[in-house]
């Protein structure tokens, strides 16, 4: 499912783009106008619709005051009532809990101690379900057959454990469920709602624990690696065996049928030669699985049910092919569903279907003051690295542009382990219709492509995962796309470090950088990590290092201890409440950065974390980058005017 995309807010402004109305053309290509930087981050009007369980209304999230909050709506009427009046941030996630109760969550500032709210939506009475401070709720299971019930993990004993505990939502009443004996990291109930599996780590191993009924004590039926995982997905229908991703004696994860009792795997339903999968949907009403989703260079789909093979042909006999359909939400009786349509150009639209019917109703068109015919394309490209492995990455040339020369943003991802996808992307629109080509790869240490090439970045920061970077401004400047005076880089959280790597350890590659809350200090990222992170600690020391066994390995890596090597001008933004990439990370470097007289621009904002939600951060943050690229690279500027 994919997630909404925030964009502009309305205002009694008008902007004016000087010379907007007349395009240019370069080598006979009309080139997009410059567009307003905040229509591509305002909150969209409405977003995340959401049916209820009887299909006969529909939730979603629009702003008020530049806040996404909860309305809902009967189907076939145009009234809508408003469920939450939030001030200070953004709804999170919510969910249906009957077709009178929304449960939500949201956090304070960024902190990522997320509370859980009820609202009737009738009375539009609300209720703060884990009113506990520097407490983290998680929804283990959403009991959907259960109107009242929900299994949620709280580490309310322990900061660093998760135990799971029954709630009452009508009556706030919380009941012990499973007490986490200790590095309990998942746990899984069967389809009655009980919990008969967990997942238990010491940070560098893996076991795999298993009860037949609430009543007989867990015991361990298989114990891994980290690097060798079975990840329980959900039970098969008759509650004996599991549905699992597992890279069990191979490099790519496939899913699988295993033997839950016995720790042993049944049956390949589906894999790979070049990508993991480990996607797998299911229909409860009719219990049979549906599909299973897997990324190549794009989301591609293996049905294992005509029913569903149907429907998406349906919907594209409908829809057309030129965009990706998305189920996003089903009613329980499974005969209503809402539809999403997106591209690499487009947030296309939402779609009520009634499938008794045969009757598709558009909702709404999700960024109609874009023009997807003045967006870019996202390519699919792939390069190979200096020690021989292929990375596979995207490339977005300015619309328009003769694709050479041009001035470049590398743009690694954030995780690091985590991979980029095709997809409409709000921050690369933004930077190719500045004139920017944006190129995304996904180095060593991604997921996706199976455990080697995963485990070909383990102690790698700032070395060979760096290379691939590196290669990849080569390969641009190789084929021609980049001016090699105009390369520079941007990135969030490991992003972020990656661009603080770039500008020290490659100091003539980069021409600038924006870190935007990435890690400048191994040794103080290890040591700031939240409490619930703990129990991974020993393999993050294995996947990054060690701080006393590899010190000198975690020193040469960290840009920190390497400052003086950085001579272009830099950008940094950071969130005061960020629990994952502490403040100090960004204090540090920008201190040392002033010492020298290196120019750098520091941003933050008080009422975030782990990056900005709310939308006047996000459009101070952009706003202010659009600024020191176009100084620092020469790009394309919006010029905004006010008109009496």
């Amino acid at each position: 499912m994919k997630s909404d995309i925030k964009m502009l807010f309305g205002g009694f402004v008008l902007f004016f783009v000087i010379g907007a109305c007349s395009p240019k053309k370069e080598n006979g290509n009309a080139v997009a106008p410059v567009i307003a930087m905040e229509n591509f981050f305002r909150n969209p009007e409405n977003a995340y619709f959401i049916l209820s369980p009887s299909g006969e209304q529909i939730a979603f999230t629009k702003p008020v005051n530049s806040r996404m909050n909860i309305f809902a709506t009967q189907i076939g009427s145009n009234d809508t009532v408003q469920l939450t009046a939030l001030e200070d941030r953004d709804i999170s996630g919510y969910f249906w809990k009957s077709d009178s109760l929304i449960v939500y969550i949201r956090d304070n500032g960024g902190d990522e101690n997320y509370h859980l709210f009820s609202v009737n939506v009738g009375t539009q009475k609300q209720a703060d379900l884990t009113p506990f401070p520097k407490v983290s709720v998680q929804i283990v299971d959403a009991l959907v057959d259960k109107p009242n019930e929900i299994l949620v993990g709280m580490n309310k004993e322990n900061p660093e454990l998760f135990d799971v505990y029954h709630l009452n939502i009508e009556t706030g009443e919380l009941k012990m469920e499973a007490k986490n004996p200790g590095g309990v990291i998942n746990w899984i109930t069967d389809h009655d709602g009980t919990i008969r599996v967990a997942v238990q780590s010491d940070g560098v191993n893996q076991v795999l624990l298993y009860r037949p009924n609430i009543e007989t004590p867990f015991k361990q039926v298989l114990r891994t690696s980290f690097k060798e995982t079975v990840t329980p997905l959900f039970f098969t229908f008759d509650n004996k065996y599991i549905y699992a991703a597992s890279n069990l004696n191979r490099d790519k994860s496939a899913i699988v049928k295993f033997d839950i009792a016995n720790g042993k795997e049944l049956e390949v339903l589906f894999s790979h030669p070049d990508v993991d999968v480990s996607d797998l949907s299911y229909s409860k009403k009719r219990k049979v699985l549906t599909e299973i989703d897997y990324i190549t260079d794009k989301t591609e789909m293996k049905f294992l049910d005509k029913e569903t093979e149907n429907l998406y042909q349906k919907l594209a006999s409908k829809l057309g092919t030129k965009y990706e359909i998305i189920i996003t939400s089903s009613n329980l009786s499974e005969d209503k569903i809402l539809v999403r349509t997106i591209s690499d150009r487009s947030l296309g639209a939402s779609y009520f279907y009634d499938i008794k019917k045969d009757e598709l109703t558009k909702i709404t068109d999700r960024g109609p003051w874009l023009d997807e015919n003045q967006m870019c394309e996202m390519k699919p490209i792939s390069y190979v690295s200096l020690d021989g492995n292929t990375i596979h990455g995207y490339l977005t040339l300015p619309k328009g542009s003769s694709g050479k020369n041009l001035p470049v943003i590398i743009n690694p991802h954030g995780g690091p382990w985590y991979r980029d996808e095709w997809g409409w992307n709000p921050e690369v629109q933004f930077l190719a219709n500045r004139g920017y080509a944006v190129l995304q790869m996904n180095f060593r240490g991604s997921t996706g492509y199976g455990r080697k090439f995963w485990e070909l970045g383990f102690k790698q920061w700032g070395n060979t995962m760096q290379q691939d970077i590196t290669d990849g401004v080569n390969w641009l400047i190789k084929e021609g796309i980049a001016d090699p005076k105009k390369v520079g880089i941007y990135g969030a959280s490991y992003g972020g470090y990656a661009t603080l790597a770039g500008v020290t350890f490659t100091p003539n590659v980069y021409a600038c950088g924006v870190d935007y809350v990435g890690v400048s200090n191994l040794f103080t990222f290890m040591a700031t990590v939240p409490p619930y992170w703990k129990p991974f600690m020993k393999m993050m020391y294995e996947m990054v290092g060690d701080p006393k066994q590899d010190s000198i390995l975690l020193r040469e890596s960290s840009p920190l201890f390497s400052v003086d090597k950085i001579k272009v001008p830099l950008f940094i933004a950071q969130g005061a409440n960020d629990p994952r990439v502490n403040k100090s990370e960004s204090d540090q470097i920008v201190e040392a950065l002033k010492k020298r007289g290196v120019k750098v621009e520091y941003m933050v904002k008080d009422n975030e974390g782990h990056g900005f939600r709310n939308e006047e951060n996000q459009f101070d943050f952009y706003g202010s980058m659009e600024k020191f690229l176009a100084a620092h690279l020469g790009g394309r500027i919006y010029v905004k005017e006010k008109r009496p």
